[in-house]
């Protein structure tokens, strides 16, 4: 595949105190990518370095095509009408507005408002249909959703799906892992300044040694100090919670033990380990 995005060695410190520690990672053509971490990880940071609005101290960035960036925070004259908008940016880049992309972010609903008269989710989609103005190849999203309602969400994502499909490279910054779960197709995980994990999102929530979690509600309150297959977690609103490996093995010796002793099983909730607890894990103690 065609790298599009090559960050090599990125070295960024502000106040002598490094941001950034010589990370690297590609991305592909046609491909979402995201771009993890916590409140000072080097998120915003690495994006800014990316799209040249932040210079770095050492390191390498080659991009392979044009480039549309949202930024995470991003104005526009309060006076200004969403079509004004977009009629002048498509100026500026000396190229027509994509009708099909405009009506895809629901614009036609707002075209005619002032900027100030807009909610923070139609100005975030107003946003995006600039930054995507001329037909970019590579798009750079920093939190797109943020303010976003259920539609709006919806009609975002499957724009983004259907511009990868058309080639595009999409470069996502989110806290949303669930929206990263659905789109992405690699994640990059950010820890003080280094890449902590990159890969998948299958391989990361494969690489534990728990994959499953399970809550059991019985008649009899029950703990079990020797399991072979689970452990015991605690209890919570009635729940005695397991974590498990295999879920086979797990939620057997789990049913048999408690038809063994009695217990009856009032209801039970199974839980994959998800993206989401993944990355806690890697934020709060690092990856194995």
């Amino acid at each position: 595949m065609k790298e599009v995005i090559q960050v090599s060695s990125l070295m960024k410190s502000y106040a002598n105190k490094k941001i950034l520690d010589e990370i690297s990672f590609s991305a592909y053509q046609g491909e979402i990518l995201a771009l993890l971490g916590t409140n000072g990880a080097g998120k915003t940071t690495t994006l800014e370095c990316i799209e040249g609005l932040r210079k770095y101290e050492n390191g390498e960035i080659k991009l392979s095509g044009q480039l549309g960036v949202q930024l995470q925070s991003s104005s526009l004259p309060d006076e200004i009408h969403a079509k004004e908008a977009l009629s002048l940016f498509s100026k500026w880049n000396h190229t027509k507005f994509d009708k099909s992309v405009f009506d895809a972010l629901g614009i036609s609903e707002f075209g005619n408002k002032q900027y100030k008269q807009l909610s923070t989710g139609q100005k975030r989609r107003l946003h995006l249909a600039i930054a995507l103005i001329g037909d970019p190849d590579i798009v750079i999203l920093d939190e797109p959703t943020a303010g976003l309602d259920v539609e709006g969400r919806v009609a975002l994502h499957r724009l983004i799906k259907k511009l990868r499909y058309d080639g595009k490279t999409f470069l996502i910054a989110s806290h949303d892992m669930a929206e990263v779960e659905e789109l992405c197709d690699r994640v990059v995980i950010l820890k003080d300044g280094k890449i902590e994990y990159q890969g998948t999102v299958d391989e990361l929530t494969q690489n534990t040694q728990e994959s499953y979690h399970i809550e059991l509600k019985t008649n009899n309150k029950m703990t079990f100090a020797s399991l072979k297959f689970s452990t015991w977690i605690g209890e919570s609103k009635g729940y005695q919670s397991y974590d498990i490996a295999d879920l086979n093995q797990g939620l057997a010796e789990l049913i048999n033990i408690h038809n063994a002793n009695n217990v009856e099983i009032i209801d039970l909730n199974v839980e994959k380990v998800s993206l989401e607890n993944r990355f806690m894990e890697i934020a709060k103690e690092g990856i194995a």
